[in-house]
Parts: C-alpha cells; structure tokens; sequence
C-alpha cells in the first residue's frame, strides 16, 4: 500500500504544481510529451549485465528554464551467471516501471541541461532473483534517475545514472560470499520531443 500511496503522492503534487504556475512564466510555455530510448550497463553488474529500456515522460515548463513533470516506461535489466564460490547462479532478468517526479533546468533555449527524475519504481518480471534460490525479487523501491545532457526544442541527448534501491533481504548468500541485489546502470540516452501546447 505505501509505494501506491508514493507514486500517488509523486503524480498529485507534480500535476498541483504545474496547474499553480501557468501564467506566472512571463513568456512562453510548453507542455512537452518526452518519447525516447536508453541502454547501458549495469553498476555493480552482480546479478544484472546490459540494460536496455523506453521512456516516456511528461513536462511541463514552469519557466523558460526550469521544467518539472511525472517520468515513467519502461527498463529491462538482463540477468546474467554469477559465481559465490563454487557455484554458479542463474539470475533472472527483471523490468523496472518507474513513477516519478521529473525535474529539470535548462540555462539556454538550447545547449546543456541538467536534471533528475525521482520517485518509485516498479519491479516485474520472474518472482525468484534467480533459477533454483529461494529469494524472492523486491516489488520496488525508491528510484533515482540523475542525467545532464544537451537538448534543442525537438531532441534531449543524455547521460544518466539509474538506481532502484531495495532492502537487503533480497540478496543472496552462499559459501558465506553475499550477491547483493543490484538494479542500477549507467548509461545514455535520446528523447524526442512532442510539443502539445504553447502559451
């Protein structure tokens, strides 16, 4: 009940705060729907190597310069084999569907950018972390998406670090080495971006 009441909380105050800035920008504004791709690696890579995923975002822009928003899609982490000791573990792939907060500053109409997206994501995919271990994957947990990157009026080119943090009950311990649960990437990404209105 409380990641609904969080991604609740996420949706109702970045709607809330848009419907109280329009007007207040001074000049031009856009809502703005952000359509894109992103892939990377995984850091650390225990249980996860590559990473691969879609996004879809929505901003508005509060002021010529600073946008906040809600941030979802979609983010699939392949599993991989690892080794604690002698054994070898098959862990399982697992998708994160994120519902967050967007944030983001822009100094020029065009150029670097900086921003993050916060809030929590949603883990699917295979109930087990891994074939044969009886340690179940996490639901979710708190989700972080730090990026900076350059952007014009029609496409954001980024760099971003992705993180999901989950309680330490769903890591795996054998041979008295410890695979900590890990759904996090370092990668890069391009948006395009969709003007819905102006003002």
């Amino acid at each position: 009940m409380k990641k609904y009441l969080l991604a609740g909380s996420v949706l109702a105050a970045v709607l809330f705060a848009g419907k109280d800035s329009i007007g207040q920008t001074g000049g031009l504004y856009k809502n703005t729907l952000k359509v894109g791709v992103s892939g990377g690696v995984a850091v650390p890579n225990n249980n996860v190597g590559g990473t691969v995923g879609l996004d879809l975002n929505y901003q508005y822009l509060v002021t010529n310069h600073f946008g906040v928003g809600v941030a979802s899609g979609y983010q699939h982490y392949f599993g991989k084999e690892n080794k604690l000791g002698s054994t070898t573990i098959d862990n399982n792939s697992a998708g994160v569907i994120p519902v967050a907060a967007l944030l983001r500053y822009y100094p020029k109409a065009a150029g670097i950018y900086a921003g993050a997206d916060l809030g929590y994501g949603f883990v699917v995919g295979d109930d087990r972390v891994a074939e044969g271990i009886n340690v179940s994957r996490p639901d979710g947990g708190f989700y972080i998406r730090p990026q900076v990157g350059y952007h014009n009026r029609n496409w954001n080119f980024f760099v971003h670090y992705s993180k999901l943090f989950t309680p330490s009950d769903h890591n795996i311990t054998l041979n008295n080495e410890v695979q900590k649960y890990n759904l996090g990437n370092i990668g890069v990404g391009v948006q395009y971006n969709i003007g819905l209105g102006y003002k």
